[in-house]
């Protein structure tokens, strides 16, 4: 069994829309009803110094860590999660998924 991390990058389409981002936060918020989610961090780009590895070009990022790929089947398909996307959807123009497969190592 090895543990999955969900990262999701979020690009508003009004990027300076205060109003767009506190809506898509609380949305990402909603999130965490969802008991098969382990662990969740909703945030916005940090104030790093900028180098040409940053990409600070998105609005909002969730990442979420599921116990394994069954858990994150059925995130995919809670009614929480479909909810948060019909609410949110029409606010971003973009959206990258990254889903990592973390193993113990023995």
């Amino acid at each position: 069994m090895s543990t999955v991390v969900h990262h999701v990058f979020f690009w508003l389409k009004n990027p300076s829309s205060k109003e767009d981002l506190k809506r898509l936060l609380k949305g990402l918020d909603s999130l965490r009803s969802i008991e098969i989610i382990k662990d969740i961090y909703i945030g916005v780009p940090a104030a790093t110094e900028k180098r040409p590895v940053i990409d600070d070009s998105y609005s909002a990022s969730e990442l979420l860590i599921f116990e394994d790929l069954e858990a994150q089947r059925i995130y995919q398909e809670h009614p929480v999660h479909q909810q948060f996307i019909a609410d949110c959807s029409s606010l971003w123009e973009k959206v990258v998924v990254y889903d990592v497969s973390v193993k113990e190592l023995y």
